[in-house]
């Protein structure tokens, strides 16, 4: 396998300007076979340990904690934030599946276990795309869940899906390869389908709005926050002192 190549710059800021054959091998593992492996260990069964899915159980170093800084100036910096955001998701909900809350339907719980299996995939794509040049595996922290109640669970599910929605949409704009765009637009789907999966459970409107809304990079770090232990610092982030989309502090709750 290619690996990317991280100019040696003294600089710990991920998202580094690579050069044209960095490119080339990102593109070719968001269509060949490496890829692929990925995307078939998504299709299998959700009953299937967690093991099916190979790298999952690798690279689990937590980074360090002096915190990452992502830099946002080029393509690789919005790729490694989407990364983060993914091994965020993909914890969040190993730990769901781990025992689920009381009075489960087999239907949450199957929904549940194929998003995990799905946040899994789009964490290790980044992990193994990205190669050197992504960020550490983050340290998350959730101790404002309750994993034992229901509403606790879905609810924080239903928030990271839409947030994940919000954050690819927004990014997309600065994203100038249209490659790395297209795997964006396919990931991006997905997470939409879990938010709509999820809100039916929940008995609200399964898309409350004909548009969804584009949040920055300020916004989305501010609502993950809370949940990631590892302290992340965002450098030349083209949203810096933009407003947003408003959407965001209406929650989507209808």
């Amino acid at each position: 396998m290619d690996h990317l190549h991280v100019p040696d710059d003294g600089d710990n800021a991920f998202g580094r300007h690579l050069d044209a054959t960095d490119r080339r091998n990102f593109l070719r593992w968001s269509g060949s076979a490496a890829a692929a492996a990925l995307l078939v260990a998504c299709d299998r069964s959700p009953t299937e340990s967690s093991e099916a899915l190979g790298l999952s159980q690798a690279g689990s170093t937590a980074a360090a904690s002096g915190g990452v800084r992502i830099d946002l100036k080029d393509d690789f910096g919005i790729l490694n934030f989407a990364y983060a955001l993914e091994q965020l998701e993909a914890a969040f909900y190993t730990q769901v599946i781990r025992g689920f809350y009381g009075g489960a339907t087999q239907e949450e719980q199957r929904i549940l276990r194929d998003i995990k299996q799905h946040e899994v995939v789009h964490r290790e794509f980044f992990q193994a795309a990205l190669g050197g040049a992504g960020i550490p595996r983050l340290a998350v922290n959730f101790s404002a869940v309750d994993f034992g109640s229901r509403n606790s669970v879905l609810g924080t599910a239903v928030a990271f899906e839409d947030l994940g929605v919000g954050a690819y949409n927004g990014a997309a704009q600065f994203l100038r390869d249209g490659g790395y765009l297209l795997v964006a637009g396919k990931i991006v789907s997905v997470e939409a389908r879990h938010a709509s999966a999820i809100r039916d459970v929940l008995g609200r409107s399964f898309a409350p709005k004909a548009f969804d809304p584009a949040f920055t990079f300020e916004q989305v770090l501010r609502r993950a926050a809370p949940f990631i232990a590892t302290n992340i610092t965002l450098v030349n982030s083209p949203t810096a002192g933009r407003a947003g989309d408003q959407a965001l502090a209406e929650e989507m709750v209808s």
